[in-house]
């Protein structure tokens, strides 16, 4: 009989909050200013800040980084007949928003260095009814952009950079979020700046971000207020929420040196373990490492044997994003088959883990969770 464990279980993640927000609350409530619609200081100055971080000029506040998602799909005119080439190891919302506006998702291989998309790739899944190309910088860490964007270029594409991980990563010294046409992020509970809920699309064209703001609030305009001449959608995020961000904001930085220390803490903890993939960071990239990750390698035992032992000791995991092409949902729909193979891919949602991610994690408790790992990759 297992013995219960009797100390605090380690969480995968908590979030970091404290009396800098509670104060920021307060002050938008002393004022009324709690709406996404009757909008309040907070909302402009969230997307001054968080598009500025990303190198864009414009930021649109969202109620979620899949509205994010959707909105710039819509924004961009993808529509039914298009497709748009979608990273197979991913959040399921990234190819969510491409179906929600009538398009398909096309699913791309990964890379086995980072689990990104592999740019050799692309090309042999552009086809005429091929839109744009949504990368998606996962786990932290940026997709190789360079090649991307000349692709898109050569092929008269949009590239809509998913962020959503890696709010702080840099590519070639430029923030992630801002090198495509148009990118998206997220603030929920889990991510390096978060508001609860709520997203952002960031992009340099003016002309997109004022269609974006347009349609993500109802496309009310003109001097009669309920004449509606598109078809909108009602995607707000709350001054409270915006409040939240700009308190978060202050201290971005930081929290972004704290995640890479964190990751450096664990690799010198785990390193030495044979078989075990730690997460790379490639030379032309400064990874955010939202999530402390580990890739089992195939003589280690299975990642859900792993992942009971380490409930067993009181550590949170979870797993890794299971294969867009393996989706019940998209298999459904025809968006692929039984029939398809993406072995990197299939091979990263198999076996890999986050681990515990929160930055204020102590030397104590990183011990506690690797001598964890350590015995359970260890037992057959």
């Amino acid at each position: 009989m297992t013995a219960t464990n009797t100390r605090a279980r380690i969480e995968v993640f908590q979030p970091v909050v404290g009396d800098t927000e509670s104060a920021a609350v307060v002050d938008a409530l002393s004022r009324g200013a709690i709406s996404g619609r009757l909008e309040g200081d907070y909302l402009g100055e969230f997307e001054t800040l968080v598009s500025h971080q990303c190198g864009a000029s414009y930021g649109v506040t969202t109620s979620t980084g899949t509205a994010a998602l959707a909105l710039a799909v819509a924004g961009l005119g993808i529509g039914p007949g298009d497709e748009v080439l979608v990273p197979a190891v991913t959040n399921i919302a990234s190819a969510f928003a491409v179906v929600y506006a009538g398009a398909t998702p096309v699913f791309l291989e990964s890379e086995p260095v980072t689990g990104n998309i592999d740019p050799d790739l692309i090309r042999r899944q552009i086809t005429p009814r091929t839109r744009a190309i949504m990368p998606v910088h996962l786990y932290g860490h940026p997709v190789d952009m360079d090649p991307v964007m000349a692709i898109a270029a050569e092929h008269g594409l949009s590239v809509i950079e998913d962020n959503a991980e890696a709010q702080g990563a840099l590519y070639r010294d430029r923030p992630t979020g801002g090198i495509g046409h148009v990118g998206c992020l997220s603030f929920f509970v889990n991510k390096t700046v978060t508001t609860g809920e709520g997203g952002m699309v960031v992009t340099s064209d003016k002309a997109l971000a004022d269609r974006i703001r347009h349609i993500k609030n109802l496309a009310y305009s003109g001097p009669n207020k309920f004449h509606h001449e598109v078809v909108a959608y009602n995607y707000p995020l709350t001054n409270l929420q915006a409040a939240i961000g700009v308190a978060q904001m202050k201290r971005f930085d930081e929290v972004v040196q704290a995640k890479r220390a964190l990751a450096a803490r664990y690799r010198e903890r785990l390193v030495s373990i044979p078989g075990l993939q730690l997460p790379a960071e490639q030379p032309w990239a400064r990874s955010s490492y939202w999530m402390s990750t580990i890739v089992l390698g195939d003589d280690l035992p299975e990642r859900d044997v792993v992942r009971s032992r380490l409930t067993e000791d009181g550590i949170g995991t979870r797993t890794f994003f299971h294969p867009m092409h393996q989706q019940p949902v998209f298999l459904k729909m025809g968006v692929s088959s039984t029939s398809d193979r993406l072995p990197v891919a299939e091979r990263l949602g198999q076996r890999g883990l986050y681990l515990p991610s929160t930055i204020t994690l102590t030397d104590a408790d990183l011990d506690r969770i690797c001598a964890s790992v350590r015995r359970a990759v260890a037992r057959h």
